[in-house]
């Protein structure tokens, strides 16, 4: 990871505003999905560090299983996430985003190898949470780390609910694929309900 920024507030962001403070606001609005209360997101923040990554860097890389124990939160710029899918070698991009997005947080709570990557698509200001904060937090604020994870099973729930949903969708879609292909390639004469 790159960033020689110690703590969140040295975040270079808009005047008058500090960056644990943008983080805090940021991780708190419902877009985040997090379920935290302003002063619960800023008990969090506490525990996260800045970090910088130009663009074009890639910062979690799909299967990798070495450093991959921490979520971040995007404070500024855009991040790149793409998937290597079965049927092709090269990733498709699975969502762009921005502002007040959290990423990697399945690293946060497993140990499993990336299930995608995340390349810094403008220049990225994130706030790093790893599991050795998250560990920390529990010991000392065990409600809001409860609450944190609450928020954090909540967002792997619904991204597993679109999941399903697009895989219902494709199965779908096989289908109608296999019958008109049968239809087209069967004679007109051992069709059903043709003489």
């Amino acid at each position: 990871m790159t960033s020689k920024l110690h703590h969140i507030d040295q975040i270079p962001v808009a005047p008058g505003v500090s960056g644990a403070e943008l983080a805090a606001q940021l991780l708190s609005a419902p877009e985040a999905l997090t379920g935290l209360t302003m002063e619960e997101a800023r008990v969090v923040v506490r525990y996260m560090a800045p970090r910088f990554f130009p663009a074009n860097t890639t910062f979690i890389r799909e299967g990798d299983s070495g450093d991959s124990g921490f979520m971040a939160l995007l404070i500024e710029g855009d991040v790149v996430v793409e998937r290597v899918t079965v049927s092709r070698t090269e990733p498709v991009t699975i969502r762009v985003l921005g502002p007040g997005s959290l990423i990697g947080e399945i690293g946060l709570v497993d140990k499993e190898p990336r299930s995608a990557s995340c390349t810094a698509g403008t220049d990225v200001w994130c706030a790093i949470l790893t599991r050795d904060g998250i560990e920390t937090m529990i010991s000392r604020d065990p409600v809001v780390a409860a609450r944190l994870l609450l928020g954090v099973s909540a967002n792997i729930a619904e991204r597993l609910r679109d999941t399903n949903r697009q895989l219902k969708l494709y199965a779908r879609l096989a289908t109608a694929m296999r019958e008109e292909l049968t239809s087209v390639s069967t004679p007109a004469t051992q069709r059903p309900g043709t003489h």
